[in-house]
């Protein structure tokens, strides 16, 4: 086979890889992008859009089971599974057509769809025997789902995010294993639709939440919809032909063996690099066998290679994917001139209701970098005006500052409108606002909003810059 020679190699055409290719094409005209499976990103296919398509549905179901309090009755409530799946895979399709539509804008000459791994820091090779000569290489394969042991011989009754959407209808009963972001988003959904469910997790972690009470806080309100829990004894996982029995200890202190029809397996991802022979590239690699980077450059250690997107097992997030696709892109198009790229504030949501939303430093960070010189704002949710009005009370949201310069740190929320308030927080940790410049900003009435301002008035006071708060203030205006 004849060799291909290109200035930049891009492995893996998701989010970061696309933004990757653009950004390198503006430095260089011999760029190729290599994908070794289906074109479409994982956001699109098997990721962000089809699962909140899902809970979009559960919503609304939920919404119409649970209008008695305003006066309206709705009866007869029925899902139709198959419906709910069909809706589901059809407008996934739409937004994968999307995507696809901007792959094939990329000329024929500047796209090659094999598998590929490395035979030296500078040369790809096909499974074919066809070698790719890249004076630059972008890695950007994204990730695969993690199977413990323990759930590795289920077969077809074993599902994962890249699976559970071809489901033909929605099953009676799932076993869900991982509390994390995509087993809580998912499983809650398939409740709320009418699937039993119980979630089974290690450790504790309930949705990325870090902040012991906030968690603490939704787990009981997790539990009063679905079974969860985040440290369960689970004995063994079994296949049958009845279903998947789950032998576990309930938290009633008994044990259980319970039928499900199909287990999900939310026990995270990996960076899908298993494949590139990594070891002939004579780079650092970490414990999960992908290499170490610097996250604002996203060069891997003093090399000619970069890496990008979930294969950088650093943020598995689009947003990120796509600053980290840019930056590599970039630097991998006018290599060796490697600069540092805009790194956002950190900014995450759970789509669960209530939401989740964590923005800038996390509780932990605070405490490792900002230890004894920190103060804690604090709101509820359970007597917030607009949140009250909609039924939608409950939650907490907790705001961090640095004491003497006042400046925001971060903030963890688990309630109502946390994709939004999250947003405006980010900004604020962005811009390097203080918390008393954020005061100034207009809040209208009556919104949750509100809710933020009352969590940023309590912060000032406790870095004893603002008055105390007004109790029962009723969302108080800018004059109380």
């Amino acid at each position: 086979m004849i060799p291909i020679h290109v200035d930049v190699a891009i492995i893996g055409s998701g989010t970061a890889g696309m933004g990757a290719y653009r950004a390198a094409r503006a430095h260089t005209d011999s760029v190729l992008l290599i994908e070794g499976g289906a074109y479409g990103t994982t956001c699109a296919r098997v990721g962000c859009m089809p699962s909140k398509l899902l809970i979009a549905a559960a919503e609304a179901a939920h919404q119409a089971r649970h209008a008695d309090p305003f006066g309206v009755h709705v009866e007869g409530v029925a899902v139709d599974g198959a419906a709910v799946m069909v809706r589901v895979r059809r407008e996934r399709d739409r937004f994968v057509g999307f995507v696809l539509e901007s792959v094939e804008s990329i000329p024929n000459s500047d796209r090659l769809t094999a598998k590929v791994g490395f035979q030296d820091a500078n040369t790809l090779m096909t499974e074919q025997g066809q070698s790719i000569h890249a004076k630059r290489i972008v890695i950007a394969t994204g990730s695969i789902p993690i199977l413990p042991p323990n759930l590795k011989g289920l077969g077809k009754r074993l599902l994962t995010n890249e699976t559970i959407f071809e489901l033909p209808t929605l099953p009676k009963s799932l076993a869900v294993f991982g509390p994390g972001v995509l087993g809580m988003e998912l499983g809650q959904a398939m409740s709320r639709l009418g699937v039993s469910v119980k979630m089974f997790g290690v450790g504790g972690g309930i949705a990325g939440i870090r902040d012991p009470a906030i968690r603490d806080y939704a787990n009981q309100t997790y539990n009063e919809e679905f079974y969860l829990d985040a440290t369960a004894q689970v004995r063994s996982v079994s296949d049958s032909a009845s279903g998947v029995e789950v032998h576990y200890l309930h938290r009633d202190g008994t044990w259980h063996a319970e039928l499900f029809d199909f287990v999900l397996a939310a026990t995270g991802r990996a960076p899908d690099v298993a494949g590139l022979a990594l070891k002939n590239t004579g780079l650092l690699l970490d414990e999960r066998g992908a290499p170490v980077f610097d996250r604002y450059t996203l060069q891997c250690g003093n090399s000619s290679i970069f890496i990008a997107g979930d294969a950088s097992n650093e943020i598995p997030l689009l947003h990120e994917a796509a600053d980290q696709g840019r930056i590599a892109g970039e630097n991998a198009g006018r290599y060796p001139d490697v600069r540092s790229g805009l790194r956002r504030t950190p900014l995450a949501v759970v789509f669960t209701d209530p939401q989740v939303a964590s923005v800038g430093f996390s509780l932990d960070q605070i405490n490792r970098h900002f230890k004894d010189r920190f103060a804690v704002g604090l709101v509820s949710f359970e007597d917030q005006g607009r949140s009250r009005v909609m039924l939608r009370n409950k939650g907490i949201l907790k705001v961090y500052a640095e004491q003497g310069s006042g400046l925001f740190l971060g903030a963890e929320m688990f309630g109502p409108a946390a994709e939004h308030i999250g947003h405006l927080l980010a900004w604020a940790a962005q811009k390097r606002m203080t918390v008393s410049e954020m005061l100034e900003m207009p809040f209208y009435h009556p919104v949750i909003e509100e809710g933020l301002r009352t969590a940023l008035r309590d912060l000032n006071h406790n870095l004893h810059i603002g008055s105390g708060l007004i109790e029962r203030c009723m969302d108080c205006g800018p004059g109380a």
